[in-house]
């Protein structure tokens, strides 16, 4: 089984700088297409028209191959923001029926032990010297301990226990 990992907002951001990058390209090829396609001949000699006219040959070819990249870079940055949907549609759908199923294999733990027997401690709040919660008896980790207040010499908080696994 393998297990794929993404963070949507991540995906979302890149496919912004995507575009960004799409766009500029865009610019500076439509800057350069007057200059690289109508290119004038330096003298009227026919090698002179014949060197123009290979140049804007190529000008022309590379507005053509500009154009196709164009379409792939906006198909791309469409399939990444796609993507990045997909995934937290799919990440918002799978938590609510899980953490349920969770919050009723911990009940008996937290009421009996006062721990839950899987899942990761809370985090001690910033600027407290807080503990951090501790992570289930099986799996997981502690919380980070919240760090002292700043400028009072207080201490930061602990870490919270992991689990047996975490």
């Amino acid at each position: 089984m393998s297990f794929v990992i993404a963070a949507p907002e991540f995906l979302t951001a890149a496919a912004m700088d995507l575009a960004s990058i799409g766009s500029t390209v865009s610019a500076a090829s439509a800057a350069a297409s007057a200059p690289t396609v109508a290119i004038l001949a330096a003298g009227a000699d026919e090698v002179s028209i014949a060197v123009a006219a290979l140049f804007g040959m190529h000008g022309q070819a590379y507005q053509a191959l500009s154009v196709q990249a164009s379409a792939f870079h906006q198909q791309f940055v469409q399939a990444l923001t796609a993507g990045a949907y997909s995934y937290a549609s799919a990440e918002a759908a799978a938590v609510t029926p899980l953490q349920q199923l969770v919050d009723v294999i911990n009940a008996p733990f937290r009421s009996a032990l006062g721990r839950p027997l899987i899942g990761n401690g809370a985090n001690g709040k910033p600027g407290t010297g807080q503990d951090g919660g501790a992570g289930g008896l099986l799996y997981g980790s502690g919380g980070n301990g919240g760090s002292g207040l700043a400028g009072s010499g207080q201490k930061g908080g602990n870490g919270g226990a992991a689990g047996l696994f975490g």
